[in-house]
């Protein structure tokens, strides 16, 4: 690698970080860090246990999904194709959304610190419109046909076949690194 290719490799590394949606995904991550850190059953009665059980349940889906967002907001920045920046997208929504029902089963099982989940609440509220803002910035011209259907941009048919005949196999092969040799090491594995 260049120097310059290097300086420009480094300099995209943190780009992310300065990206509204990834700081406020951030705010979501230590918010649950701080529910977690909160919560305190040292009670040794079977309902505690129960409860102990529910809340390492629920929190540790929160934290999980809160690890999701900020890591498919780097990765969706990493990508030029707009299905796969989508589909990190949809990623960014699904996390969000399921740590708004996990915190309500928090409160269903019985937690009592109700304040921290509105912050959690009003948090993810608040990535809402800036997530919104930052899948408009997707450019919708840079894709491959999603065979899947989900993630074409808008007039592009999954499976048009004038959009068929334009698709050349070769091109997309010839773009792979040709330092990678994944070719070789498919065919010996198919010959094991």
């Amino acid at each position: 690698m260049t120097e310059d290719e290097n300086n420009h490799y480094e300099s995209g590394i943190d780009e992310w970080r300065k990206l509204p949606v990834f700081r406020q995904g951030v705010v979501i991550l230590h918010l649950i860090e701080h529910i977690i850190e909160g919560i305190e059953l040292e009670d040794n009665n079977p309902n505690s246990q129960y409860k102990k059980a529910l809340y390492q349940r629920y929190t540790q889906q929160m934290m999980d999904n809160a690890i999701l967002i900020p890591s498919a907001i780097a990765t969706a920045h990493g990508v030029d194709l707009y299905d796969l920046k989508m589909e990190n997208a949809t990623v960014v929504r699904k996390a969000a959304r399921e740590i708004i029902q996990d915190s309500k089963g928090l409160l269903a099982s019985g937690y009592k610190d109700v304040e921290y989940l509105d912050l959690l609440g009003d948090a993810i509220e608040m990535l809402r419109p800036i997530f919104a803002r930052w899948v408009q910035t997707f450019d919708a011209t840079q894709y491959i046909i999603d065979r899947w259907g989900l993630f074409n941009p808008v007039g592009v048919n999954f499976d048009d076949p004038a959009q068929l005949k334009n698709i050349d196999p070769n091109t997309l092969l010839n773009n792979l690194d040709e330092d990678d040799n994944w070719e070789d090491s498919d065919d010996e594995n198919l010959n094991n």
